[in-house]
């Protein structure tokens, strides 16, 4: 642990503006905690939701659900871990024990977050767990939330996706039904869309069609084998049908996580889930990761369903999600790198933050 008592955060002030603050150290609170020195932080689309003011967030809180870093010190119960382990956290934080974490759901826990089904770090409503844009976080049933990696500093970029956009995006095509051979097509190639869009080709897809109209993520999508659909200069459906020779099996909509005040032909996402209908096979399916509760395959992603088969995938080779990656910063540039993350400008598309400076 620093020898100081205090650590520099990223802490959100008002609508449109964070600060890097001095914040007190974070202690072990309950014996199944772990402290984890943060090596990296992402910032996320939602966290844009919070930073542009269309949330109940209240000044004061520490952003960042997306972390990963190496354990410094473990609570008496912690069994799995030690220090000097480095690992990974799921967005959602779970308890481990309750009847939804036991079946698979973690992302719906009912044990760390009173009156709510689901907990994360640094998120408004989302239960009392500071966010990890900071150098130091507290990880509470670290046994169950810390996915080990292996040591050193290699697939930082990688392993930091794991904590929620390539298990959101896998996920998301999981919700649709989707079987090798298939076609799909995702709507919105933010970094869940281009998630969405890698699984897909990961998983044997025949074809992979990505609809959106910024030219950085287009270009993206092509570089791992998609079909690029700008749906600013074609109607988007119609492209895709003809390309493909008749509708495609599965679609995923993606639009919900690139959802930015600043991005005037942004699709509403009633118009993006109707477009999905439109372009889906009938007997086919839809995917909409993030969203709670239809059976027409939504929901908040259960990280812990697919981190580890991930993990293992970027360390033999298989797979390699930091593509999504556009600027690593230390902690001091994350406000301006929100208001360009915001903006779009500068090709921001996923940025990950180096608390501590960087990997050496």
């Amino acid at each position: 642990m620093s020898q100081t008592q205090t650590m520099k955060a990223v802490v959100y002030q008002e609508p449109f503006k964070v600060s890097i603050e001095e914040r007190p150290l974070p202690k072990l609170e309950h014996p199944d905690d772990c402290l984890v020195k943060v090596t990296t932080a992402a910032i996320c689309g939602s966290d844009l939701h919070m930073y542009q003011g269309r949330t109940a967030a209240q000044g004061g809180l520490c952003f960042g659900h997306e972390n990963m870093g190496i354990v410094i010190e473990a609570g008496s119960g912690v069994s799995l871990l030690k220090k000097g382990d480095r690992v990974v956290m799921p967005f959602n934080v779970a308890d481990g024990r309750c009847r939804n974490c036991e079946e698979g759901r973690t992302a719906f826990c009912t044990g760390v977050n009173p009156g709510f089904a689901g907990g994360a770090y640094g998120y408004v409503a989302m239960g009392p767990y500071q966010g990890g844009q900071a150098q130091y976080i507290r990880v509470p049933y670290a046994d169950f939330n810390c996915l080990p990696l292996p040591h050193g500093t290699e697939h930082e970029a990688d392993f930091i996706l794991l904590a929620d956009i390539f298990p959101t995006g896998w996920h998301g095509v999981v919700l649709s039904g989707f079987k090798p051979g298939e076609s799909i097509a995702v709507f919105g190639a933010g970094p869940v869309g281009l998630m969405a869009a890698y699984s897909a080709v990961l998983r044997g897809a025949s074809q992979v069609y990505v609809v959106d109209s910024v030219p950085e993520r287009l270009a993206a999508a092509e570089k791992i084998g998609c079909v690029s659909i700008n749906f600013g200069k074609v109607d988007a459906v119609e492209e895709i049908i003809k390309k493909n020779g008749g509708m495609v099996d599965r679609s995923v909509d993606a639009v919900g996580y690139q959802a930015s005040a600043q991005d005037g032909k942004k699709e509403a996402p009633s118009a993006v889930l109707e477009n999905c209908i439109k372009v889906t096979r009938p007997t086919g399916g839809i995917g909409v990761p993030g969203l709670y509760g239809l059976t027409i395959g939504t929901g908040q992603c259960n990280v812990k369903s697919y981190n580890r088969y991930l993990r293992d995938m970027i360390i033999s080779g298989r797979a390699k999600p930091s593509f999504v990656v556009s600027h690593e910063i230390g902690i001091d540039e994350a406000p301006q790198a929100y208001t360009k993350f915001d903006r779009r400008e500068d090709g921001y598309t996923k940025v990950l933050i180096h608390p501590n400076g960087p990997l050496t």
